[in-house]
Order: C-alpha cells, then structure tokens, then sequence
C-alpha cells in the first residue's frame, strides 16, 4: 500500500503543471466569460428599453432575464470543459507512451522498482481518477463564484438566480460530470473508471505484441464494447425489468474491470520484460 501511495503521488505531480493550466485557464475563460456577456446583456437591455420605452418589469417579460444559463451554453464556459476533458482524454494514453519514448525509456527503471508491477497500473489509473474529481470540484467552486459575480454584475430586476440543479440542466453534459445524486455519481464515474481500465490493458496489449499488439488491443476493445452492451443489444429487454437490466450492466462492468486489471497483471508480470 505504501509504494502504490508513493506512486499515486508520484504520477500525479509529474503532471501537476499542466493541471495547473488546465485550472487557470477554466477560471480565467469562466470569469471572463461572466463579465463580457453580462455587460453584452446589460447593454442590449438598455438599448431596448430606450428604443422602445420600456421600463425593466416590460422588458423582462417580454425578453427574460439573464441567469447562469446564459453563461453555461457559451463558448467561454464550455471550451474550457472541453479542453480539460480532451487533456486527460489524451493523457490516459500518454501516462503510458511517455514513459516508453521519452528521454530514458523511464518505464524500465519503474518497473525494475521493488514493488509489485500491478502498483505502477493501479497508480496510473488512481491519478487520472483524482485529476478528473480534481476539474469537476473545481467547476463546482468556481459555478458558486460565477453565480455571485453574476448577481453583483447585474441588476437585481434583470436578473434571476437558478438553484444548482437547474444550472446543471441549462447544459446536458454538465449533469454527466456533475451527477444529481450519489447513485448517479458512481454510475457515470464508474463507467469512466472501467473506461479507463479497459484502455490501460489495450495499451499493454500493445506494447506486449508491437504491431500484433495493436490489432489484439482493438479486438479487446471491440469484445468488451459488444459484453457491455450485450442487454441493449439482445432480446433481454423484453424478458427482464429495468433494475434488472441495470443490475446486468453492473455486473457486467465489475467482470469488466476484474478482467482488465488480471489481464494486465499478466502482461506486466510476463510479457513486458525489463
């Protein structure tokens, strides 16, 4: 447990810099964008109201108000989620690759390190976890921040403040990385996490057979992919009941990720040899 910990760590601040970034530029690109399309509706109220003599009773009902869903179905709010979701996307795989043609192939001196090879796999995929909970409180924080800046930037009677769970709905994927209940939690991050676990042994697939190695990591994806969705594709939604449909998809992602981590271990243990 101790090396698997000193490893997490380790993972997590060779990428801490680029988090960093990550972090900043959502805060920067948010706040921004809080600012700019406030003042945009402010400016197109005021011109409204006085083209057409209005006070701000008729022109909110005519026109509505601004609140957070004005700024979570922009491009300032949004790119930034993207950018951060497409970085870890990116960095499932080269949390791997970089250690085999960086400077050193440093993935010998890991594996030759005195702990069991499963740890360096556990502790790769643990920090990727934690850097995705990382973003999401991060959005949570600074969603709390941006729905005060909005209510001091803009008048009281323009303006409309949404309870959390209506912001999350102004934005589809918002309710995918921010879930409304634990339950939902576990499900959306727990299919990410069998994602991921699923995509680290196609990776050691490959690094195990070179050329080989790429076509087995595709044919692994595509059989996991067609288990996982086996219910949806058969006949078995007509026999069974929907907790029971779910309760066949949960356990099919825990042989999922049981699979993978063995399979894995093998790999590390007897294939990719130092």
């Amino acid at each position: 447990m101790k090396n698997y910990l000193k490893l997490t760590h380790f993972e997590v601040h060779r990428f801490a810099k680029l988090y960093a970034v990550l972090l900043v530029v959502t805060l920067l690109s948010q706040i921004i964008g809080v600012f700019v399309i406030s003042k945009r509706f402010l400016n197109h109220a005021t011109e409204i109201m006085v083209q057409n003599r209005m006070n701000e009773a008729q022109f909110m009902e005519e026109y509505g108000p601004i609140s957070m869903a004005n700024i979570t179905n922009s491009m300032w709010f949004v790119s930034p989620i993207a950018f951060g979701a497409v970085t870890l996307l990116l960095y499932v795989f080269l949390i791997w690759y970089r250690d085999w043609f960086g400077k050193n192939t440093f993935i010998y001196r890991l594996l030759m390190l005195p702990t069991e090879r499963i740890n360096i796999y556990l502790a790769k995929a643990t920090a990727i976890f934690l850097m995705v909970l990382g973003l999401v409180s991060w959005q949570l924080i600074l969603l709390s921040l941006e729905t005060k800046l909005l209510a001091w930037l803009t008048p009281s009677a323009l303006h409309v403040e949404l309870p959390l769970r209506e912001t999350l709905q102004s934005l589809d994927f918002l309710h995918v990385i921010i879930p409304y209940s634990i339950m939902e939690f576990f499900i959306h991050y727990g299919l990410g996490l069998m994602f991921v676990f699923v995509v680290f042994t196609a990776i050691l697939l490959e690094r195990s057979f070179r050329l080989k190695g790429i076509i087995f990591g595709g044919i692994y994806v595509g059989i996991v992919w067609l288990i996982f969705l086996s219910p949806e594709l058969s006949f078995s939604r007509s026999y069974f009941f929907p907790i029971e449909i779910f309760l066949i998809h949960l356990l099919l992602s825990v042989i999922i990720i049981g699979g993978s981590i063995w399979l894995s271990y093998y790999f590390l243990r007897k294939r990719i040899m130092v």
